[in-house]
């Protein structure tokens, strides 16, 4: 009679499944009376059985076998799947009846996205709109150019965070990369915020509509983001099925900080570094003024910027920004998928740049007025003031171009494929004392067989389960220690054959 198989997952070069009382694996095509391993039926049989399988076989190319069989079972699961088909569309039939949409339950995100979307509209809308009233001192951020683009470069970022999130009716994930951008981008900026507001108290500047008006967009712009990315995680991305023996669908794969793998530790750690010596230069001092008296022949340099020279809560609000750097970039570097860890970082690097530019802007401009003096006034005492940046402002710039170019190898570095978890993990005794029933799988033979031919041969498994069974539950407990090192003997007899037959080679390819 020839030898038949349970084939229960499929790669590019082997399949896996179960054997004549036995889990083996088999190359694709090849006779099942010659599996290249074979493993005893038990659970650590297959549990073994499918981490060599995971190991041998290309990622990525592991799929479960579909059924292809014909008999009373399959008719009545097939009947059975029919009518839960039909309950289905009843009670879509039923929601249409009370009003409710089809599929609002299983999209409940969708309102919680609709909300997030909202937010973020809303606080791009605010951040403009705080462009104009008088932000801190009396004057209107547009009336500073060093001040302005900074906080353009921010409305500009939300805005774009918006677009994906308003496109996850269509791609769930799309959502997911928006909201980590904008959130990125909102916990750098919080710190420069805190920042202004300490100057205000410190009673270095007077509150303006303008700044008030531009936290409330900075607050409606980060509470949009953080409903978005829950909502795509929880409710947006339609469910996988579940593996074979796993009771319900699968979680879809939201993405969260994980153990990166070994062959990425130098580029992570290279994005950690980064991200620290960013957070230390620009706690140092960018500007650089050279004062020249020519009536008393003096010259006078002095930097400016120190984050520490600051009154408390200027310095907490510096603080925070350094922490929320360095935060950010240990979370990009962990967070899998890669792609995601890098818009999380795109989001930070852009206030981050914004800052350089704003000081390059200042340094540009006439600084008279920041030593209280018009320029008529200087030409009358023979004074002449220059400005310039310090070398460590160059640093910092160096620091934050490396976490442009590790958030460009985040985005196409390839992604390397976990090991498959078993997905399928039989018990040596179900309920009732019977072995479970193996994996929904298609049985394949070395000859064509008949609709009745596969019908007694499932009657025959059944019957032999049975059999092994009871003959488990009566096996003492010796006898069962002995059967958990069968696994290691049979791989080694599989192996010995290999060798005799193929001079030394390994019976896989």
């Amino acid at each position: 009679m020839p030898e038949k198989a349970i084939i229960s997952h499929r790669g590019e070069k082997y399949e896996i499944g179960r054997g004549k009382r036995f889990y083996g694996i088999w190359v694709v095509g090849a006779p099942y009376d010659a599996p290249v391993d074979r493993w005893p039926e038990t659970r650590d049989g297959w549990e073994q059985a499918w981490t060599r399988f995971a190991a041998v076989e290309v990622p990525g190319t592991i799929a479960a076998v579909r059924s292809q069989r014909s008999g009373l079972g399959t008719l009545l699961k097939s009947r059975r799947a029919a009518a839960a088909t039909a309950g289905t569309a009843d009670g879509a039939a039923a929601d249409a009846a009370d009003g409710t949409a089809p599929g609002a339950v299983a999209r409940r995100g969708g309102t919680a996205l609709l909300v997030g979307e909202g937010l973020l509209v809303l606080g791009v809308v605010l951040g403009l709109a705080g462009l104009f009233p008088a932000y801190a001192g009396g004057q209107s951020l547009l009336s500073q150019g060093d001040e302005v683009v900074p906080h353009l470069c921010y409305v500009i970022a939300w805005a774009i965070s918006a677009g994906p999130i308003a496109l996850s009716v269509s791609r769930p994930r799309a959502a997911r990369l928006g909201a980590l951008f904008a959130l990125g981008l909102s916990a750098v900026t919080l710190g420069l915020f805190v920042s202004d507001i300490g100057e205000v108290v410190s009673g270095g500047a007077s509150l303006g509509t303008g700044l008030i008006v531009s936290l409330l967009g900075w607050a409606a712009c980060t509470a949009g983001a953080a409903i978005a990315l829950v909502a795509s995680c929880r409710d947006t991305e339609p469910a996988r099925p579940g593996s074979p023996g796993q009771a319900g669908p699968a979680r879809p794969d939201c993405g969260w900080p994980a153990k990166p793998s070994r062959h990425h530790l130098g580029p992570l750690a290279l994005l950690v570094l980064a991200g620290i010596g960013t957070a230390a230069a620009f706690a140092a001092a960018w500007d650089s003024y050279t004062v020249a008296q020519a009536t008393l022949g003096t010259v006078k340099t002095l930097q400016e910027g120190d984050a520490f020279s600051n009154p408390g809560l200027v310095i907490a609000g510096n603080v925070a920004v350094m922490v929320a750097v360095v935060v950010v970039a240990v979370l990009a570097a962990l967070w899998r998928p890669a792609r995601q860890g890098a818009l999380l970082l795109a989001g930070a690097i852009i206030p981050l740049a914004a800052q350089a530019v704003s000081a390059l802007i200042q340094v540009s401009q006439p600084a008279y007025s920041f030593f209280g003096l018009t320029q008529a006034q200087a030409s009358q005492e023979g004074v002449t003031i220059s400005s310039g940046v310090t070398p460590i402002f160059w640093v910092y710039c160096v620091f934050v171009i490396s976490l442009l170019v590790s958030c460009a190898w985040l985005l196409t570095a390839p992604g390397q494929p976990p090991v498959q978890a078993s997905p399928w993990t039989p018990s040596p005794l179900g309920e009732g004392g019977r072995v479970p029933d193996a994996p929904t799988a298609e049985i394949v033979s070395d000859s064509a067989d008949s609709a009745d031919g596969a019908d007694r041969a499932d009657s025959e498994r059944t019957a032999a389960e049975r059999a092994d069974a009871d003959s488990f539950e009566a096996e003492p407990a010796e006898s069962r220690a002995a059967g958990t090192e069968a696994p290691a003997a049979g791989l080694a007899e599989a192996d010995s054959a290999d060798t005799e037959g193929g001079g030394g080679q390994s019976a896989y390819a």
